[in-house]
């Protein structure tokens, strides 16, 4: 059986994927991404979104606390 035949599960979308994204719109990256895929991203590209999700996440928990 080809990879091209295997089924794929689908997976729900988690906070990070939501946030994933609309981080990399924010920073122009979606059509590099939908060209290449996230693998083609670059460390620093990588890097920049993972750091931009940890502070939105930082910042949605302290707007829970309150």
């Amino acid at each position: 059986m080809t990879n091209k035949n295997k089924k794929r599960k689908h997976k729900e979308e988690t906070l990070e994927d939501k946030l994933k994204y609309e981080i990399a719109g924010e920073l122009g990256l979606i059509d590099k991404i939908n060209e290449v895929g996230w693998a083609g991203l670059t460390a620093k590209e990588s890097g920049r979104i993972g750091g931009l999700i940890t502070v939105r996440k930082r910042e949605m928990k302290r707007k829970d606390k309150k």
